[in-house]
């Protein structure tokens, strides 16, 4: 597992799914905010490829994120688009509704550069999130991510295109948190 002061990011376990599922995939708002395709059900038991880790997929690495005191799920994390040539990669996160604005965000974001960074040996990682995510581009520029672009109307998302900020830190320009 990897830890910071109140999160770790561990494998995922098969009960973590139908938690996931229920509180970030379920919900059509929510579950179009974060994914690049249209939301769609997912038949109960059927394997999600959003959740179900494929250990020999080198190229995206899902995480549980759960709560250290109490071991509680608390949301998923990816590093995903693992180039290994370019040495980059994107960050991706979604916490469940009842453990947002706890600050969470923030810890997942620098652990996952520490993955990143140091046990990948990575040179870049990249965000992109919609433009009115607040809480996402907070956690990033507190990592040290810098604001690099703007994707305009890059997103249909219930009806509408939104923009979508591209931010991106370099390992030279990391700032590694304290870990617990």
């Amino acid at each position: 597992m990897l830890r910071g002061n109140k999160v770790g990011l561990r494998a995922r376990h098969e009960d973590d799914i139908p938690i996931l599922r229920a509180e970030l995939y379920d919900d059509v708002v929510n579950s179009s905010r974060s994914e690049a395709g249209p939301w769609r059900p997912i038949t109960p038991g059927s394997k999600d490829p959003r959740l179900v880790a494929d250990d020999k997929e080198q190229g995206h690495v899902k995480f549980s994120v759960v709560e250290l005191e109490g071991d509680t799920l608390v949301g998923t994390a990816a590093l995903w688009g693992i180039d290994n040539h370019n040495r980059s990669a994107h960050i991706g996160m979604g916490l469940l509704p009842s453990s947002r604005g706890k600050g969470y965000g923030t810890e997942v974001v620098a652990v996952l550069c520490h993955y990143g960074f140091v046990v990948r040996g990575l040179q870049r990682i990249q965000i992109e999130t919609l433009s009115d995510n607040a809480a996402m581009l907070r956690s990033a520029q507190r990592s040290g991510f810098v604001r690099e672009g703007v994707l305009r109307s890059s997103a249909w998302v219930m009806g509408e295109f939104l923009d979508e900020v591209v931010l991106g830190l370099l390992a030279q320009d990391w700032k590694p948190a304290s870990m617990g």
